[in-house]
């Protein structure tokens, strides 16, 4: 099959689909990880059309069942002086597309399937598609579930094959879904819950991901493995506690590019509830970098205050960032952060900064208008943490030396954005983004341009 007609042909499944669900579902939600989603409850509900797609009963008493989903993204961007002027296209508009279809079937309450396929194409991008941006084809879930124990407050699960991550704040592992491309592993996992505990150990190979059907690279052996860890208890703030390790042939910073093995250990204390909010997250790193050491560190200040008494629920909330970078260029130790599989707008919409050597301040609020709307606004001021050090990108790839320089100011993003919401199935995103060039920029770029970018997304899932 020509590979140009799979985005057609995946797209129009998904959209027939769209137009033969028209019933609405009351309480549908849908999660980040279309996995975590159960509609057991749905087995002694009225059968529809849709009902039956979300939950086709296999066996007589109903143990045994297939779930089926998906969804289509059209996203527009529009970007003038990406880089800064940098690059120098000036206006660059593209339009990106992804779609995915998957199944989830249950041969009863201690053994499941779940297999999904993506493809996510870019059209019109001046200087090419990114490795965020393209993958046309590929299998981007398809794991085995055996419950080694089932019982109903505790749970011991064993998950193998290809499978999708998320944890936390999305800071060090990340599906990134704001991009057009998310990240998938292969690998093995241990998936411990109970009332006041959630434990997830893992082994993981992350694979190179290129823009063709099919023809993403393994690296046919770990390197992802870690801890992560949940406890929650009522009336009290929720910890995360976790370890990750990562190994890789080549990181490249400022410092140089070397073969890294590093190790993170961290926690996060967080609260989402009505009134005070806050997210408060820690993290040391270590381990080699060539012949040299790691000893890099980030912390992570989020608190805001939720009206959730007053009309349109608003909020208000300050957040500061600290993330180490390298001391001293050329010295064959390393202490830039290294935000291994970070979320791809951390720092708000399609950032022009990466968490590495990165002092940030950002204040941020947010008003539901109806009920049916979202609007946020930001601003984000960005310095170096270290004038030895570059600045880097969402990814947390190296971008710009900046080790000639002793300014230290980046720059100010401005963003606002609404999400309309149309019904359970359907959203719209539009955003607007202004960055305003810093001393930094000023002093490393020949001729330094603020940046302005603009994006709408079509987003529906059923």
């Amino acid at each position: 099959m020509p590979t140009k007609r799979l985005p057609g042909l995946i797209g129009y499944a998904v959209l027939m689909i769209a137009l033969l669900t028209s019933t609405r579902m009351n309480g549908q939600s849908f999660r980040l990880m279309r996995f975590d989603e159960d509609y057991s409850n749905l087995r002694d509900s009225t059968s529809d059309l849709y009902r039956k797609i979300k939950y086709t009963r296999l066996s007589k008493r109903g143990s045994a069942y297939v779930s089926f989903g998906g969804s289509a993204r059209l996203e527009y961007v529009d970007f003038n002086n990406e880089d800064w002027g940098r690059l120098g296209i000036g206006h660059n508009g593209f339009l990106l597309q992804r779609y995915d279809l998957h199944a989830d079937l249950h041969l009863n309450s201690r053994f499941r399937i779940f297999t999904q396929i993506r493809s996510a194409w870019e059209t019109g991008r001046k200087n090419g598609a990114r490795p965020i941006d393209e993958d046309r084809f590929n299998v981007q879930n398809l794991f085995i579930d055996a419950a080694i124990i089932r019982k109903k407050d505790q749970a011991l699960i064993l998950r193998a094959g290809r499978q999708e991550l998320d944890y936390g704040s999305g800071r060090l592992i990340s599906v990134r879904e704001g991009p057009n491309v998310r990240l998938y592993f292969d690998g093995a996992k241990l998936i411990y819950t109970s009332p006041r505990w959630s434990i997830d150990g893992f082994v993981m190979m992350a694979d190179t991901i290129n823009p063709g059907a099919l023809d993403n690279k393994s690296s046919r052996e770990i390197n992802l493995w870690g801890v992560y860890g949940k406890m929650t208890v009522p009336t009290l703030p929720n910890i995360d506690l976790y370890y990750i390790g990562i190994r890789r042939d080549r990181s490249v910073f400022e410092e140089g590019a070397q073969k890294e093995l590093r190790h993170t250990v961290g926690t996060r204390v967080w609260r989402y509830r009505s009134g005070f909010i806050y997210n408060l997250e820690a993290a040391w790193q270590f381990g080699s970098f060539g012949s040299g050491n790691i000893n890099a560190w980030t912390a992570s200040v989020e608190a805001g205050y939720l009206f959730e008494h007053i009309n349109g629920k608003p909020s208000l909330n300050l957040r500061n960032d600290y993330i180490s970078g390298d001391r001293k260029k050329g010295d064959g130790d390393l202490q830039s952060f290294n935000p291994i599989y970070p979320k791809g707008g951390y720092f708000g919409f399609s950032p022009q900064i990466g968490p590495v050597n990165l002092i940030d301040i950002h204040p941020y609020a947010t008003i539901n208008i109806g009920k049916k709307m979202l609007a946020q606004a930001d601003v984000v001021m960005n310095w170096r943490y270290s004038a030895q050090d570059g600045i880097y990108r969402p990814s947390g790839t190296f971008n710009l030396p900046g080790s000639a320089s002793l300014k230290k100011y980046i720059g100010t993003a401005y963003l606002a954005s609404i999400v309309y919401s149309m019904n359970n199935y359907t959203s719209l995103n539009c955003g607007i983004q202004y960055f305003k060039v810093g001393a930094f920029i000023k002093e490393v770029v020949p001729t330094p341009k603020d940046g302005l970018f603009i994006n709408t997304r079509l987003s529906f899932k059923f």
